[in-house]
C-alpha cells in the first residue's frame, strides 16, 4: 500500500490541507487495489485554518513515504523551521515524490527542490516565489507543474487538479475520474491550462516602472514596441528589459501581450462585443490573432472562456 505523508507543520490553510486528506484518504466507491495509507506528519499540534490538528507521526516519518504532500502556508513571510525544511529535503533525497499545494511551494523552494525546475504557486505569490528562489523557473500562469519527483500546484482549486493528477498517475484515468465524480467535480484539468484570473503586477507607486506600466495599460488598444516603452521611460531597451524581468518576471513584450489578454478576459466577461471588436480594443488587430494568443496563454479559446465566465448583464 503506497504511503502519502501529509505534512502538518507551521500555520497552514485548511482548504488545501482538507483537499489532500479527502482525496488520498478516501478511496472511490470501487477502490483501486492498493489505495493510499495517509500519514499525518508533524512536530506537534498545528493550526490548520481555524482548527488545531494533532499529527500521528513525527517529521522523521516523511523519509520512507512514497509521496509527501506539503499543504499551503498561511503566511509565506513566517520563518520556516529548519527541521521542517530538512525533513522535506531528506524525504526527496530518499526517493519520495514531493508535491506542494499553493504556497507550500515556498517550503520546496527553501529545501532547494525547485532549483532548475518549473514551479508554480498562487498567482498572487508567484513574483515573491521567483524573487526568493531565483534558481526556480516560476510559471505563474499554469495550474500545476510536474517534474517527476517534484510537483507544484497553484491556488485553491488547482490543488484538487494536482491531487487528481497524482491519482491518475498511480491508478489510471478511470479511477481519477471516479474520485472526481465523488467530489461532484469534472475530471481534472490539464496542468498546462492557465489560472483563470487576471494577474495584476503590484508595483509601489514610487517604483521607476509604476508610471510606465500605468501608461501602457491605458494604451493597450494601440501598437506599442519595446522602443516606445523605453522612450517613455527615458531609458535604453536593454535596461528596460532588465527592469521588467526584475519586477514582472517577464520581458516587456511578454508583459504587454499578457496585459492584452487580461484585458480581453475582462471584455469577454462583461460585454457582448464581437471577437473582432475585442481584438481591436486589446491591440491584437484581428479575431484570428486574438484566438491564437488567447488560447496559448489562457489555455482555452476565447469563445469557451466567455461561455464559462460571462457575467450577468453587460458593461
Amino acid at each position: 500500500m503506497p504511503t502519502v505523508a501529509l505534512l502538518a507543520a507551521g500555520h497552514l490553510l485548511h482548504f488545501e490541507f482538507a483537499v489532500a486528506a479527502e482525496i488520498f484518504g478516501n478511496p472511490p466507491a470501487e477502490p483501486a487495489e492498493g489505495w493510499y495509507d495517509v500519514l499525518l506528519c508533524g512536530p506537534g499540534p498545528v493550526r490548520v485554518g481555524p482548527f488545531v490538528v494533532e499529527p500521528d507521526h513525527g517529521l522523521d516519518r516523511l523519509v520512507g513515504a512514497d509521496t509527501v504532500i506539503v499543504p499551503a502556508l498561511a503566511d509565506v513571510d513566517e520563518p520556516l523551521a529548519p527541521e521542517l525544511v530538512e525533513a522535506v529535503r531528506a524525504a526527496h533525497r530518499a526517493g519520495a515524490r514531493v508535491a506542494s499545494l499553493c504556497t507550500g511551494a515556498f517550503v520546496l523552494g527553501a529545501a532547494g527542490l525547485l532549483d532548475g525546475r518549473r514551479a508554480t504557486t498562487h498567482w498572487a505569490h508567484a513574483a515573491d516565489l521567483a524573487a526568493r528562489y531565483p534558481l526556480a523557473v516560476v510559471d505563474p500562469d499554469v495550474l500545476y507543474t510536474d517534474n517527476g519527483s517534484v510537483l507544484t500546484a497553484a491556488g485553491k482549486a488547482a490543488a484538487v487538479d494536482l491531487c487528481l493528477h497524482l491519482v491518475q498517475l498511480d491508478h489510471g484515468t478511470a479511477v481519477a475520474n471516479a474520485v472526481a465524480r465523488r467530489l461532484v467535480m469534472p475530471p481534472h484539468r490539464p496542468g498546462g491550462q492557465a489560472q483563470f484570473v487576471a494577474t495584476p503586477v503590484q508595483v509601489r507607486g514610487d517604483h521607476a516602472l509604476a508610471q510606465l506600466l500605468a501608461w501602457a495599460q491605458q494604451r493597450l488598444d494601440r501598437p506599442l514596441t519595446v522602443t516606445d516603452l523605453a522612450r517613455r521611460a527615458n531609458t535604453s531597451p536593454r535596461h528596460l528589459g532588465r527592469q521588467f524581468r526584475s519586477v514582472t518576471g517577464q520581458t516587456p513584450l511578454r508583459w504587454l501581450l499578457t496585459q492584452r489578454v487580461r484585458r480581453a478576459q475582462e471584455l469577454l466577461e462583461a460585454t457582448d462585443e464581437s471577437m473582432e471588436a475585442v481584438a481591436v480594443a486589446t491591440g491584437m488587430g484581428t479575431a484570428t490573432t486574438l484566438r491564437r494568443q488567447f488560447k496559448r496563454i489562457v489555455g482555452v479559446p476565447p469563445d469557451s472562456y466567455r461561455r464559462s465566465f460571462r457575467t450577468t448583464g453587460t458593461a
